[in-house]
């Protein structure tokens, strides 16, 4: 089910509004003071719906993997609300808070890393439902063996340790992980940048097929576009901390609104040789976290920005339905607005 279609219908399973995470920069050692504040999501807002799987991409450093790490409980907002299935995690009690933590998981992006080197796989599988209490130990190797038969492995290699699989294997085991709980809701947080290409497919149709069988809802993290079109229902696309373009995947690959996002899909390889397009090369670097530009922060690098960019913010509006840009030159259409 396309959730993209459904959407007006229902209420989101996740909604994110206004979320603002700084971090203090501090000088010295004992008496250390701070020096600056790393701007790393600044007033986001955006929705998930039950089913549906939303692509966030951008280059590195935009804040991408910290809005993944608050979803998770990881870090704490600086500002703004996180409501998960109706429930805002800051009002929460902390049992309660524990509770929900069973419908929210995470798939790390490097395999090896995120795996215990010196935990058997079943213990790292059945970690997650130790700490929560679900089952006795024959319960839990059960459970445990069930898994690693759905991410597609053979239940024995549950007494073999990480650095005996292959990238890709190792991704399974995470993913057979997150899964442990039954949750409702999974954070892919560049899930399949470390893997080879072929590889890479592997993982999605898999992430494909579990998200239709155990009604998964997906926060796709990445900065492969093709990767994101293949698996997203919609794309949210990140500069700097702030979110500057929001549609379903049709709409955005066929018709970018956004100067930033124009230039992002420019740069998306076509597998068609003999299908040209214009390439447009962003001048400059990303400026710092520490000291963004004034105005619309893409302004130092956007190709037809004028003196309003440089001043003014742009609101984050509506500029088609279901399609979110912020930028001063976008309008629109009459209809629209009437």
């Amino acid at each position: 089910m396309s959730a993209a279609t459904a959407q007006p219908a229902e209420t989101p399973l996740l909604a994110v509004e206004g979320l603002t995470k700084h971090f203090a920069v501090r000088k010295g050692f004992f008496f250390a003071r701070r020096v600056g504040t790393v701007r790393a999501v600044d007033d986001v807002n955006f929705s998930v719906w039950r089913g549906e799987t939303l692509g966030l991409v951008g280059e590195s450093g935009c804040g991408k993997s910290t809005i993944g790490k608050l979803i998770v409980n990881l870090l704490d907002p600086t500002h703004g609300r996180i409501v998960f299935d109706g429930a805002d995690f800051a009002t929460l009690e902390p049992a309660a808070v524990r509770a929900r933590r069973r419908d929210i998981q995470i798939v790390f992006q490097d395999p090896f890393a995120s795996l215990n080197p010196r935990m058997r796989v079943g213990e790292i599988i059945a970690e997650p439902l130790v700490v929560h209490g679900v089952g006795d130990a024959a319960a839990r190797a059960a459970r445990v063996g069930e898994l690693l038969r759905v991410v597609g492995l053979a239940p024995e290699y549950a007494h073999r340790y990480p650095h005996e699989f292959s990238g890709g294997q190792r991704q399974r085991i995470g993913i057979a992980r997150a899964l442990a709980l039954q949750p409702k809701f999974v954070v892919c947080d560049e899930a399949v940048s470390a893997l080879d290409v072929s590889i890479q497919a592997q993982i999605l149709n898999l992430m494909k097929d579990l998200q239709r069988d155990f009604a998964l809802t997906y926060l796709f993290i990445s900065h492969n576009l093709a990767v994101v079109r293949h698996i997203a229902d919609r794309v949210a696309v990140m500069y700097l901390g702030q979110l500057v373009e929001l549609a379903d995947k049709a709409t955005l690959y066929a018709d970018p609104k956004h100067p930033y996002t124009q230039a992002l899909l420019s740069s998306v390889p076509s597998p068609r040789p003999e299908a040209r397009r214009a390439r447009r090369v962003l001048k400059g670097d990303v400026p710092s976290p520490l000291n963004p530009p004034q105005g619309c922060r893409f302004h130092t690098r956007c190709p037809i920005a004028v003196d309003r960019c440089r001043t003014e913010q742009p609101a984050f509006r509506e500029v088609g339905p279901g399609h979110g840009v912020a930028c001063h030159l976008v309008q629109a259409p009459a209809a629209a607005t009437a």
